[in-house]
């Protein structure tokens, strides 16, 4: 085998994602060649084609490929058309073991459909412009493929171990590698019969360049001081946590920081969503000035989404910036709050409308954390896992389907692998849309309902993830009545829902109320009310609708004395 790997195929195809946990199996040098080019040119890819062209695009990926084909020990994940170049294709072939990762149209669809980042598919019918290109390259990438990987699995340990075994390198397998799925069959995925041990923490990546950072998940890393002293650069932490959170965590993390040789400052807030407050954000930064905490001070958030959420938004504030580490005890926080950057306190009149973008140095999850949680709190964490299968990948809400009993009881691999790849997929999210203003408002699958909920009820009457439960009920119901999904799927949705133990029938806020707080959401524009629906289960389209539609859905999902 030679030292170089070259992963060609389908822009969607996974290349990057795989090629990235692939280099670091194998400890090389992973490169992205599209990350290169725009690199060395200043510009986004869809600029270079908007103002120079394709042809001049193919021009500066040749030259590229001939520098990077040079190097040694990488793992270099090409574009999709790289193969268009006979000489690429030649460089390829001679200075490495080439991987064409083949994915169907269909699934490269469901990937891409909302990334501006792709300009070949940003066409009126772009099922026909793949399903062209794919007839087109197909050949080429056979032509030089040493080794030809079909992606349709959701599990990208699971294909990196197949890749290894293509090649013939036999790598321990630990929990956080193990596939959980059989190979070679189209049986859905299930867990082992007996628990599988984590013997090693699972590393992600959130990529976006500058502002890049890690994510470790693992039974007992709140103990690894060698893990903190990486990520706390200065002198100083401050730990911001909550009254439930402190007597179970606080101590323990503080000897860890202080065992890494770290001055320690701890800030401990009321507990409950209705504490996600201005007072309180204000509390966090009197404990800051009162200890004298500088621009090199880490802030470190130590609980669920409340205190992530607040810890972040302080951080992003005090004095313009600071570093900041989140270490999240809730499952929901763990799969979903604590990654992506999203900071920020509720208002009276809308949730989270106060806040900022800032992204963390790292996320630490500690996965024996959740070994406290109330059953109530498990439930609420399931929300955002079920949302993260029914907007993006159906192949996962089958599995959370076929699992939630293992999910409830708290197997430590059906826990691990939920949090595994709802990071994965909010990561992929994030990197593509860091900010909101495409593809990431599909994360807000139910949201619009639940956060009239959160409002309407008062904050912390119901839990947030109980609300995004019913939410994503409601939301699935107006994706039937507007053509979107079937009575099957919605059924299917609901289902789940309540076998987490999530409420489905929400309450009877009154519709002027409903419509009112509705309206104050971040995803709205025009005074129109954006909704994130299913089209169909294991995608998801924003849109507005009718307020007949809407109407329509309250009569029939909202509980009535």
């Amino acid at each position: 085998m030679t030292r170089n790997i070259f992963l060609i195929g389908l822009m969607g195809s996974g290349k990057t994602t795989v090629g990235r946990a692939l280099a670091k199996k194998l400890n090389k040098r992973f490169i992205d060649s599209d990350h290169e080019i725009e690199a060395r040119t200043g510009a986004s890819i869809p600029l270079i084609f908007e103002i120079e062209g394709e042809a001049s695009f193919r021009q500066r990926e040749a030259e590229v490929i001939r520098d990077l084909t040079q190097l040694d020990d990488i793992v270099l994940a090409t574009g999709g058309g790289v193969v268009l170049n006979p000489d690429n294709r030649a460089l390829l072939a001679a200075h490495g073991t080439v991987i064409y990762l083949r994915a169907s149209v269909n699934s490269i669809l469901q990937r891409t459909r909302h990334d501006k980042n792709r300009p070949l598919l940003q066409t009126a019918d772009p099922r026909r412009r793949l399903e062209d290109i794919s007839r087109q390259r197909d050949p080429m990438y056979a032509e030089i493929a040493d080794i030809v990987i079909d992606t349709g699995r959701p599990n990208v340990q699971f294909l990196v171990n197949h890749i290894l075994s293509q090649l013939d390198i036999a790598l321990p397998l630990t929990a956080a590698s193990m596939p959980t799925e059989p190979v070679l069959t189209d049986a859905l995925p299930c867990l082992p019969a007996q628990p599988v041990p984590v013997l090693s923490p699972i590393a992600l990546q959130v990529d976006l360049g500058v502002r890049s950072y890690p994510i470790t998940i693992g039974h007992g890393v709140l103990d690894d001081a060698d893990l903190l002293a990486r990520h706390v650069h200065g002198d100083r932490a401050a730990i911001v946590t909550n009254t439930v959170v402190a007597p179970l965590y606080l101590a323990r993390l503080t000897r860890t920081l202080t065992a890494a040789g770290k001055q320690v400052t701890t800030i401990v807030l009321p507990d409950g969503e209705e504490e996600k407050t201005w007072r309180n954000l204000m509390t966090i930064f009197d404990g800051l000035l009162t200890e004298k905490c500088d621009r090199k001070t880490t802030l470190i958030a130590l609980g669920g989404g409340v205190v992530g959420d607040m810890t972040g938004f302080a951080a992003a504030s005090y004095m313009r910036g600071v570093p900041l580490i989140q270490v999240p005890t809730t499952l929901l926080s763990q799969v979903d709050s604590s990654v992506g950057g999203k900071t920020g306190i509720n208002h009276p009149l809308g949730k989270n409308m106060i806040g900022a973008f800032y992204q963390p140095q790292a996320v630490i999850a500690d996965t024996g954390t959740l070994d406290t949680l109330p059953a109530r709190e498990l439930s609420a964490g399931l929300a955002e896992v079920i949302k993260h299968g029914a907007i993006i990948d159906a192949v996962f809400f089958d599995w959370i389907e076929a699992n939630i009993g293992a999910l409830l009881s708290r197997d430590p691999a059906a826990i691990a692998w939920a949090i595994q790849r709802s990071c994965e997929i909010k990561a992929e999210i994030v990197r593509q849309d860091e900010r909101e203003s495409g593809i990431r408002a599909i994360l807000n699958f139910g949201h619009t309902f639940a956060h009239a909920i959160e409002a309407g009820l008062g904050y912390g009457t119901w839990l947030h993830g109980e609300a995004v439960g019913c939410g994503m009920v409601m939301a699935a119901d107006l994706s039937q009545r507007l053509g979107y999904i079937d009575a099957a799927a919605k059924d299917r949705l609901t289902r789940l829902v309540a076998a987490a133990g999530l409420p489905t029938v929400a309450p009877d806020l009154g519709q002027v109320t409903w419509f009112d707080l509705m309206q104050v959401d971040k995803k709205n524009e025009g005074g129109a009310i954006k909704f994130i629906l299913l089209q169909p289960l294991g995608t998801a389209v924003i849109t507005g609708a009718a307020d007949a539609m809407v109407a329509a859905t309250l009569h029939a999902c909202v509980h009535t004395a």
